[in-house]
């Protein structure tokens, strides 16, 4: 597997020159740490490279040393910290450089203000790979991510992150729907669905 950069870790040790290899380097903002690694590892496979932070400040130190193409931000971080102010620096950093907002609370005014900040695309959790990846093809202000490449079952993204968080809580479907940020009743489907009891 490829090594995942974080901010807390060297970034001395792992530094790289900004050029055209930071065109196909990722940033995910994200708080969850299961959630984070899942998606890295599924970016990983696409051939990016990946970087990750969990709040503004530790954005703030991975800029210092690397400009990616393109970001992942979740819109809540950890405490009442909004992803937007991460959205800022980092299109402040590149106007170039490409970011999804990914929530699990999806407001039209929200929205609008990510793209205004400098997101390209807006997505509700649990959004995966493919929809990420899409989302980076739109301008902004297209509303359309082109799904016709999804499998028909469950997002495979989706689904491993449910299994996840349903293991941290040892099954219980209440607490899970909390933490994936959906409604119990949407997550009960879900389940029902893939016939998971």
């Amino acid at each position: 597997m490829d090594e995942i950069t974080t901010a807390s870790s060297s970034l001395a040790a792992d530094a790289s020159p900004k050029d055209a290899k930071e065109k196909r380097q990722l940033l995910i903002v994200e708080d969850d740490e299961a959630f984070a690694r899942t998606l890295a590892r599924s970016f990983e496979r696409r051939g990016y490279r990946v970087l990750q932070a969990a709040s503004l400040p530790e954005v703030e130190a991975l800029l210092t040393q690397h400009t990616p193409g393109y970001a992942v931000v979740d819109l809540k971080l950890k405490g009442d910290a909004s992803g937007l102010a991460c959205v800022q620096k980092l299109h402040a950093a590149s106007e170039a450089m490409l970011i999804v907002v990914l929530t699990g609370f999806a407001s039209i005014a929200t929205a609008v203000e990510a793209v205004k900040l400098g997101a390209c695309h807006y997505l509700a959790k649990p959004s995966n790979t493919d929809d990420i990846e899409a989302a980076f093809g739109l301008k902004a202000g297209d509303t359309e991510v082109d799904v016709t490449n999804r499998s028909s079952s469950l997002k495979t993204l989706e689904w491993e992150r449910i299994h996840e968080v349903l293991a941290e809580t040892g099954f219980n479907i209440s607490e899970t729907a909390r933490r994936l940020g959906m409604h119990r009743r949407t997550l009960a489907r879900k389940l029902e669905k893939q016939q998971v009891s």
